[in-house]
């Protein structure tokens, strides 16, 4: 795919040293947070494993190509078991004087392979701020908080192990729909829920003054949450485009329809997704650019959260000039048509989109009619209703690694924590899997049976203590009331004085909000 040349216009005139030329020495990657139980995904890997018949997918075992792998494999228990005695961590580097390069102002150029270790951290931190929104995401249908949150802003970072990263949670948002997505909307079993057409659907952040300086600007924050057994979102979607915009372009209906929804008889929706994201983030902008302070937005997000990370993003790009805006997906969809990537890149946004070979989720939607159809524009002129991916590829693959199992597992593939296990141990095409990656392997099995078993990793071992039951001083096994702080709570969401105040705050951008995004 064509890539822009476009740059923001207030990059500095003079060139620095590139980034890849620098003699930095390789960062050692860090994790420490939970994931979610995990639900069962067995339809969706029937289904899955029937498209792949249908595409004539195979998952191969590790060609010969991959020297090491095979000998590695062969002491892997007892080279694990003295990974467990080091750090699973190493030192931040300054990154203040390269920070336009990492966050792809050059489209990412001799960044990937090799995979520079500056930009492997700031990948994988990014990855980590979308594993929060599964991490702290309720899925109990036996909880009247089913769909929400399950700690305040103040407590999520602390709660997720991701305390070290520097940045405050800002803002909650909360997301419904207008099409029947069974599977992407949680419900509650319980009669008193907190709420019946919401779900959390990730947060805004902004790093603190350390990390501000260690990066070389304020960086602004949006983690967006996929579904929850992230393989069945493609039975929910249709393969319908919507315009958005002024001009051509078109994104996929049951995406867009997430990110604008809204109604007056819900408690947490009466603004959208898109007016509660939007709100937060100029008023950030605005603060610290009052301060004299240089601002980013990274948009991050996995499956579903990817795709919404784009809208965000062409939202953003569109309503506040020379922003410097990059998305980070992992396992993304495709999301819109040619003029809709054309757009994005007109408006500067980056992205880097990380795939797996082996997940199917970014075959999808657009199975045939996809950006593969533009070598025959000469022949049908431009088609706006195929799908097209946006941005730059990293591209890994599962076989490389000598800690998973081969064979096919679909939901495996497409896991966020498969994804960051292999970004923290890509090093280049050539070269498959760097050997001294230290970041926590028994992550990958948190929500499923990806791990070999001579590491004696359980499958799908994260879950809340006694699956969330406490025992109550007369020695009965309850569920325990939330802290007053870790209720959902719509205090700023009302209608009455949101929307409004929305309208005034876009219009110091003379953007006009009833435009085509939200009226859809």
């Amino acid at each position: 795919m064509a890539l822009s040349t476009m740059t923001h216009t207030h990059l500095p005139a003079t060139r620095q040293p590139r980034l890849s030329q620098l003699n930095a020495a390789p960062a050692i990657q860090e994790v420490v947070h939970d994931h979610p139980q995990a639900k069962t995904a067995s339809r969706a890997t029937r289904w899955a494993e029937s498209l792949s018949h249908l595409l004539h997918l195979h998952v191969e075992p590790p060609s010969s190509s991959h020297a090491g792998v095979h000998n590695f494999t062969w002491h892997l228990p007892r080279d694990h078991e003295q990974k467990l005695s080091t750090p699973a961590m190493s030192p931040k580097e300054d990154i203040s004087q390269k920070w336009r390069e990492i966050q792809g102002f050059s489209d990412w150029e001799d960044l990937l392979d090799p995979l520079h270790p500056w930009l492997r951290r700031e990948i994988i931190k990014y990855g980590e701020f979308a594993q929060a929104t599964y991490d702290a995401f309720d899925h109990d249908a036996f909880s009247e908080y089913c769909g929400s949150c399950r700690y305040n802003k103040n407590k999520l970072f602390a709660k997720m192990g991701l305390t070290r990263h520097r940045y405050k949670a800002t803002k909650y948002i909360y997301a419904m729909s207008h099409i029947e997505l069974p599977h992407w909307i949680e419900r509650s079993h319980v009669a008193d829920t907190w709420s019946r057409d919401s779900n959390w659907m990730g947060y805004v952040a902004v790093s603190d003054d350390e990390e501000t300086r260690r990066i070389g600007r304020r960086d602004i924050l949006v983690a967006w949450r996929g579904t929850v057994v992230p393989c069945e979102w493609f039975e929910d979607f249709q393969s319908k485009l919507d315009p958005i915009g002024q001009g051509e372009a078109k994104v996929e209906h049951g995406f867009l329809s997430i990110y604008t929804s809204k109604s007056d008889s819900t408690r947490y929706n009466k603004s959208s997704a898109s007016e509660q994201v939007m709100r937060e983030v100029i008023m950030l902008v605005n603060s610290y650019e009052e301060k004299g302070e240089e601002v980013s937005l990274t948009i991050t997000g996995h499956s579903l959260g990817g795709a919404l990370a784009l809208l965000n993003a062409h939202e953003a790009g569109s309503t506040i000039p020379d922003l410097p805006i990059t998305v980070i997906s992992f396992g993304a969809p495709r999301v819109g048509n040619l003029a809709f990537k054309d757009e994005l890149d007109n408006l500067g946004v980056k992205t880097l989109r990380i795939v797996t070979k082996q997940d199917l989720v970014p075959r999808m939607p657009g199975l045939v009619f996809n950006e593969a159809l533009q070598i025959f524009d000469e022949i049908t002129g431009t088609l706006e209703w195929i799908y097209t991916h946006v941005g730059t590829e990293l591209k890994l693959d599962a076989r490389s690694s000598p800690y998973l199992k081969k064979g096919m597992n679909f939901s495996g593939f497409h896991g966020l924590e498969t994804y960051l296990h292999l970004v923290d141990g890509y090093l280049s095409s050539k070269v498959p899997f760097r050997l001294e990656a230290r970041r926590d392997v028994a992550l990958v099995n948190k929500a499923c049976d990806m791990i070999v078993d001579e590491l004696r990793i359980p499958h799908c071992w994260y879950q809340l203590a006694n699956k969330g039951l406490v025992c109550n001083d007369h020695g009965r096994w309850v569920k325990p009331k939330r802290e007053p702080d870790d209720v959902p709570s719509p205090t700023i969401e009302a209608h009455n004085h949101g929307n409004h105040d929305l309208a005034v705050e876009m219009q110091t951008y003379n953007v006009n909000i009833t435009g085509p995004l939200r009226s859809a």
